[in-house]
């Protein structure tokens, strides 16, 4: 049973995500979840307010069952699959988000400083993740996906566009983890 429990190690995981890939491109399909939002805003209607949502969803059904996969998927592995619900992080990390406020940083798989309910009351922690939804949605709507379309798809289909997109997420990343989070903390 342990064997289960653990995470897949690349040499599965890899040809398996390269697999999925390859079905997708032979059936014509791209992979993303920013465009799953697309399929969903426009199910709901948003076709009557944008032109940008006027498009058929009922083409794009298959997104949506991606959503439901990942999410059930995301929940099995996490409270099935997984002996420890902590991600194992370099302890010389775990010290320095200590440092920054993130005690539960090591313990949790994300900060409950931040994704709790209690998050909520904080008008910090619910500023930052208001701001932060704003800026990774305007992100992925100016590159034209988010990093799971250009950085899986886009480049096992061979995108300059999606290398430039993946280059830009890097920087930003470095950027945001080492200059702006020890002075947002």
């Amino acid at each position: 049973m342990d064997i289960i429990l653990q995470p897949w190690p690349w040499y599965v995981s890899g040809p398996l995500i390269a697999l999925i890939m390859f079905i997708l491109m032979f059936m014509g399909k791209k992979f993303g979840m920013s465009s799953n939002l697309k399929t969903l805003c426009t199910l709901c209607g948003a076709d009557k307010k944008s032109e940008f949502f006027s498009f058929d969803w009922k083409a794009q059904r298959w997104n949506l069952v991606v959503v439901i996969g990942a999410a059930i998927g995301g929940f099995i592995g996490m409270y099935f699959l997984s002996p420890n619900p902590a991600v194992n992080i370099n302890p010389e990390t775990v010290s320095t988000l200590q440092n920054l406020g993130f005690e539960s940083a090591g313990k949790a798989y994300l900060p409950e400083e931040l994704y709790s309910l209690g998050a909520l009351t904080n008008i910090k922690s619910l500023s930052i993740l208001i701001i932060g939804g704003f800026l990774i949605g305007f992100g992925a709507r100016w590159a034209g996906g988010c990093t799971s379309g250009h950085a899986i798809s886009g480049l096992s289909s061979l995108q300059l566009p999606s290398l430039i997109a993946v280059i830009g997420f890097f920087i930003g990343g470095l950027l945001m983890v080492h200059l702006l989070f020890p002075l947002i903390f």
